[in-house]
């Protein structure tokens, strides 16, 4: 059977734990029944949720490749299936397939560079599987820097992990901001795009894009304008996909299939692709 094959065929997973994140995101840990990991995956690769006589839907793999227990996924309340997902208690069977599309270039592209990483809300979790599998194999890249926000502290996913983990990790700089001040946070305020600005980073860096389009938009200016290169910043983009296999054609967008060309993008191909996205 070839690998094409097999992403297409189901494998029963169970829902081991759930841990919420915000009022609105879960992470749901996912194991076979015999309590294993359900596949290997590269980062930035994507896998199909399925609930029998629910629906299914395609979620980021927030897990790093480097986890050999378990998948992990930070899931957004926000549509029929994720409502009934927030729903579930431990214990329950889902259905995933997978690994799809294109993951980071981790091995190539990015070795050597220094990274700067740039999230919006739940846009942190495609790049939590990147994130730590640079933080793993931490002396295959230079510097890392985290530029993270949200509209409020209560809505910063993986809230814990960054403070008691990336925070703590001396070859890592996390940045943090939120919207609008905040009894009980002493932290930086104002929007991700202006807060990259504000902190003027080298240039020289690969820069690694997620968030709302919007944040997506203005922050891409704003690196271009402080002197990066399309061809240095990177953006990844699972809305839409369906099928998983370029067949059903829902994710097509000009010329690109994202869920088989991506859903990670070098940012000069979106150049390629219609306004519309």
């Amino acid at each position: 059977m070839n690998n094409r094959t097999e992403t297409l065929i189901p494998k029963l997973g169970v829902i081991t734990d759930i841990r919420i994140d915000t009022p609105d995101v879960k992470t749901f840990r996912v194991v076979t029944p015999d309590g294993k990991k359900v596949f290997e995956h590269k980062p930035g690769q994507c896998a199909m949720l399925s609930i029998p006589g629910v629906g299914e839907a395609m979620f980021s793999i927030t897990s790093s490749p480097t986890n050999t227990e378990f998948m992990e996924f930070s899931i957004k309340k926000c549509g029929c299936v994720t409502e009934w997902l927030h729903q579930a208690e431990p214990g329950q069977q889902i259905t995933v397939r997978g690994p799809y599309g294109r993951p980071f270039p981790v091995d190539d592209e990015f070795a050597g560079k220094d990274l700067l990483f740039i999230a919006g809300g739940i846009g942190l979790a495609p790049l939590r599987s990147v994130i730590n599998y640079c933080r793993h194999y931490r002396d295959r890249y230079g510097k890392i820097d985290i530029v993270y926000g949200s509209r409020s502290m209560n809505d910063l996913v993986d809230y814990r992990e960054i403070v008691d983990e990336w925070c703590a990790d001396g070859n890592v700089d996390v940045h943090l901001t939120i919207d609008r001040e905040q009894e009980g946070w002493n932290g930086h305020v104002g929007f991700v795009p202006n807060y990259v600005k504000e902190l003027g980073f080298d240039t020289g860096k690969t820069a690694v894009l997620c968030g709302p389009p919007i944040m997506i938009k203005f922050t891409l200016e704003g690196l271009c304008s402080m002197g990066f290169d399309k061809t240095q910043i990177y953006t990844t983009m699972e809305l839409r996909m369906k099928c998983g296999v370029g067949k059903c054609g829902r994710c097509n967008i000009g010329s690109k299939y994202v869920c088989k060309d991506g859903p990670v993008f070098r940012c000069d191909e979106l150049d390629e692709l219609p306004d519309e996205y």
